[in-house]
């Protein structure tokens, strides 16, 4: 018993330090990467010297596949951080307060008018600036920071598996992918359920295992998809070695809870997401340290299940 006890704690310990080594490898990655597309292509050489004789803008197919998994973080940190995280700071704590000085000054320290104003003026301004630059950037972000995340990790794959397999065919890649996107969504939904119990620090600790366990799915499925791993094969995997995913997941889990507010807590997922998809990639899990699979995703795919053969059967009987 104890053996087990220790074997899982040394399981989550390692999962916990994998999740962090994208930092360290994402600064010689693409080095790397690019190197080796020079050694496999003994003609790019003589191309080259082609295009410097003619001037020819082309390039050769292994240059438009250089790596660039850094230049796309530096990108989605920028993005996410120095716009989208930035503006937000700069108008709760730079643009209302100055606001709120000035009506001071119009109406006098002591006039309760300058309170009254300031607090039909507040809310107006910050649903105001919610609704035209906050929400419209942040999905925005979401769609540009989808695509540098698959171009992310197909470099990191590459560069530590080689040619990604795939699924079979396309309609199973847009059925494995609307699937897994439901059952994510139900699965983040169960996580916010299990906060609500009424014991307190057991209903945080659920919560928090939960959304361990959704990042490390995250960090992680790309690399499975791109290995041509089904979602069921995913999912069981990660709740039959859930000590190691629980730990994977912890560093992003407990960073992104610290923001109050929903749309920094995304910037922060944004901005350190792309490490962990590269130590998803370096990453080799601890398996087979525990007998008792955390089957928390079983729920979501009964209900997943469900909805898909309610819509989709029905679809296809039409």
């Amino acid at each position: 018993m104890m053996n087990n006890v220790t074997s899982i704690l040394h399981a989550i310990y390692r999962g916990f330090v994998d999740s962090l080594k994208g930092a360290v490898v994402l600064f010689y990655m693409d080095k790397q990467i690019n190197e080796r597309l020079v050694k496999k292509s003994p003609i790019t050489a003589d191309l080259r010297k082609r295009d410097s004789f003619t001037h020819s803008p082309s390039k050769h197919s292994s240059q438009q596949r250089e790596s660039k998994v850094l230049k796309r973080t530096i990108q989605c940190c920028a993005l996410n951080g120095g716009v989208f995280w930035i503006s937000i700071v700069i108008f709760d704590y730079g643009i209302l307060p100055f606001l709120q000085y000035l009506l001071t000054l119009i109406f006098g320290h002591s006039s309760g008018t300058a309170v009254t104003v300031w607090s039909w003026t507040q809310p107006f301004l910050s649903l105001t600036f919610g609704t035209v630059w906050v929400l419209p950037l942040f999905l925005l972000s979401r769609i540009v920071n989808s695509l540098w995340f698959q171009d992310i990790a197909d470099s990191a794959y590459r560069y530590r598996q080689g040619r990604p397999m795939l699924l079979s065919s396309v309609s199973k890649l847009i059925a494995d992918t609307l699937f897994s996107i439901l059952v994510q969504a139900l699965f983040l939904g169960q996580g916010m359920l299990v906060s609500k119990i009424p014991l307190p620090l057991l209903g945080e600790l659920l919560a928090l295992v939960h959304m361990c366990l959704l990042y490390a799915l995250y960090a992680f499925e790309y690399k499975w998809f791109n290995m041509g791993w089904e979602l069921h094969r995913r999912l069981t995997f990660i709740e039959g070695n859930w000590p190691y995913f629980v730990g994977f997941g912890l560093p992003l889990a407990v960073l992104t809870q610290l923001p109050n507010s929903y749309f920094t807590s995304g910037c922060v997922f944004s901005i350190l997401f792309p490490l962990f998809i590269v130590s998803g990639n370096e990453a080799e899990p601890v398996i087979g340290v525990c007998d008792y699979p955390l089957k928390l995703f079983s729920p979501v795919i009964a209900m997943a299940n469900t909805l898909f053969n309610r819509t989709i059967g029905r679809a296809h009987r039409r």
